[in-house]
C-alpha cells in the first residue's frame, strides 16, 4: 500500500508538465497522510484539464457516513473495475495525483524502517488516482476525495515492500486520463527508474513535517 507521500515541487510547474494550467495556495509537503489535502489534475467539463485539491481518502458517492473514506486511501489495480466502491470513478473519474516521492516501510525482523522512494531523475510524477465527489444526504456537507492505485511491486521496489503505487509519468498520464484500460499494464512494465533511501522514523508521526524527513540515513538504492 501507500500510506503517506511527498509534494514539494511548484505546483504551476508540476501541473503543466501534465497539461493542466494554474497553481495552489500550497506549502512544499513531506508528510502527507490519509484525510489530508492532496494536489490533483483532473479533467473539467470544457475538455480541458485542472488542478485541484481533493481529500485522500475516496468516499463512495452511495456512502451514507464519510468516514468510509479513512479505509480507502488505496485501490488496488487488479480489482478496481470490479469493486463497488471504486469502479464508477474508475469509468467516469480518473485523476492524477502530484508527488515528489513516496514512503514504504520495509520490515526486518520485528523492525521497519521508513524509506523514501522517488524517481531517480529527481522529477516530479503523479500517482493514478480516482476522485469521487460524496454529498450527504441529511446536510448540506459535501466532500471531493481522492485514492491512489496500487499494484504489485517490481523487482525494484519488491525488497522494500510487496506493493506499490501506480506511477505515471506524461505519455501513461495522458493515457490514464483519456479511460485506457490497458494503461495500468503499460505503465508497470514502463516504470521510470527509482531510487531509495532509509529515513528517520518520524515520519511514523503525521504531526512531523519538514524537508529534513526525507534527508538519507543510510546507503542510497537505485533501480
Amino acid at each position: 500500500m501507500c500510506g503517506r507521500f511527498a509534494f514539494y515541487s511548484p505546483s504551476e510547474a508540476t501541473a503543466a508538465l501534465f497539461g493542466a494550467t494554474g497553481s495552489l495556495e500550497m506549502k512544499p509537503r513531506y508528510n502527507i497522510a490519509p484525510t489530508q489535502d492532496v494536489a490533483a489534475i483532473r479533467n473539467d467539463a470544457a475538455g480541458g484539464r485542472e488542478l485541484t485539491t481533493l481529500r485522500w481518502g475516496l468516499i463512495p458517492f452511495w456512502a451514507k457516513d464519510p468516514s468510509i473514506g479513512n479505509r480507502m486511501i488505496n485501490a488496488r489495480a487488479e480489482t478496481v473495475a470490479e469493486k463497488p466502491a471504486f469502479r464508477a470513478a474508475y469509468r467516469r473519474r480518473r485523476c492524477l495525483v502530484l508527488a515528489d516521492g513516496f514512503y514504504e516501510w520495509h520490515k526486518q525482523g520485528s523492525e521497519k524502517t521508513p524509506y523514501f522512494i522517488a524517481l531517480a531523475s529527481g522529477k516530479p510524477f503523479a500517482f493514478a488516482g480516482l476522485w469521487e465527489n460524496w454529498q450527504s444526504k441529511e446536510s448540506e456537507e459535501s466532500v471531493q476525495s481522492a485514492t491512489l492505485l496500487t499494484a504489485d511491486a517490481n523487482d525494484f521496489m519488491s525488497s522494500l515492500h510487496h506493493r506499490m503505487p501506480v506511477i505515471l509519468e506524461a505519455e501513461t498520464a495522458d493515457r490514464w486520463l483519456a479511460g485506457d484500460d490497458d494503461v495500468i499494464e503499460y505503465a508497470l512494465g514502463h516504470m521510470p527508474k527509482l531510487k531509495a533511501w532509509p529515513v528517520d522514523r518520524r515520519v511514523n508521526n503525521p504531526r512531523n513535517e519538514g524537508v529534513n524527513l526525507i534527508d538519507a540515513a543510510g546507503a542510497v538504492i537505485q533501480s
